[in-house]
Formats: C-alpha cells, structure tokens, sequence
C-alpha cells in the first residue's frame, strides 16, 4: 500500500485526468508506478517519456535484453513490482515461463547466451556495487564480447532507470496491480 495520496482515475481531474486517459487509451490500463507521481502530474509525462527512449528507441541490445537487464536490476533491488511487470514483457520474447523463472532466482541457470550473461552480471554488479566501475574491467568485458560503446550507453541507461524507478516504487509502497494483472500493450 502506497504511503503517500494518490489520486486515483475516478477522482482526477484537469491536467491529470488527461494524462491518466491517454495512457489507458495507449498501454491499455494504468501503472501503479505511474499513479504514484499522481501529485505531480508532468512527472508522470516525463516519466513515460525516458522510458520509452531507453525501452523502445533504436538500439544495438535488442528490446529481450533490455526487458532481461530491467528483470536482473529489479531482482538485485529485490523490487517484486518491476519483476512482475518485466518478467512478463520479456516472456513476450523470450515465451518460456521456465526461463524467466531462472532468470529471477538465479541467472546463470536460465540457458543464456554469454552476451545475455554479460549484460545480466554488468545488471547485478552496477546496481549492487557501482563503486567496481572505477575501473574499465567490467565495461571492457561488454566491449569484448562485442558490445560497442552505444551499447554499453544503453545498457548503463536501462540499469539506471530501473534503479530510478525501483526506489520510487520501494520507497512509496507501490503496490502490484490487482484488478485486470498486468496485461499492458508492448
């Protein structure tokens, strides 16, 4: 339970119902984590729209990496809400439940391939001890299986806002969806 106000749907108004409504008309429900911005509407806006720029743009890491790089980040928070949500849109991809299940207790048992391994380790080591970065080692290890620094960029960018996002779900108590799961349109 969120420990801040939200505003829910059916109490919005002006500037924020807009929002809410468009983002139900385009993603097909509303987010909790979106929800909890309600008491700074634009947030909300800029939000969606760093995510989809580090989501969805153009990249060398394939849209399957970047949901399997936001699961290893959310794990390593131990933030159910975006394992739940991320899981889910990586099975979009990668379609074996079994897989995703690995991939959540313990990656190295979910049939990866070395770059998929690479970036899940370079996941866990940036958000659990960004200090190791000092030195190159563990960005050279990107660059030697092949990664280009556009790629490398790419996936710091998805760590970061996972961390981001994390810590705004952790610290208000955002809550997994009950009504509708979360079948969202990818």
């Amino acid at each position: 339970m969120s420990t801040i106000k939200v505003i829910q749907p059916e109490e919005a108004t002006g500037r924020l119902k807009e929002i809410y409504d468009d983002l139900i008309q385009k993603r097909g429900q509303l987010a909790e984590v979106h929800k909890i911005q309600s008491l700074r509407p634009e947030s909300i806006v800029k939000h969606i729209d760093l995510y989809m720029e580090i989501m969805f743009s153009k990249s060398e890491l394939s849209r399957a990496e970047r949901e399997m790089i936001a699961v290893v980040t959310s794990v390593s928070n131990n933030c159910h809400y975006c394992q739940i949500h991320h899981s889910e849109a990586l099975n979009n991809y990668w379609k074996d439940e079994e897989r995703i299940v690995h991939l959540r207790s313990n990656y190295s048992k979910a049939q990866l391939s070395d770059r998929e391994l690479a970036l899940c380790q370079f996941a866990e080591k940036l958000t659990l001890k960004p200090d190791d970065f000092k030195e190159p080692e563990l960005v050279n290890k990107l660059k030697e299986i092949g990664l280009s620094d556009a790629a490398i960029l790419d996936a710091t960018l998805v760590v970061a806002y996972f961390n981001f996002v994390n810590r705004i779900v952790l610290g208000l108590g955002v809550a997994l969806e009950t009504e509708g799961g979360t079948g969202y349109k990818y």
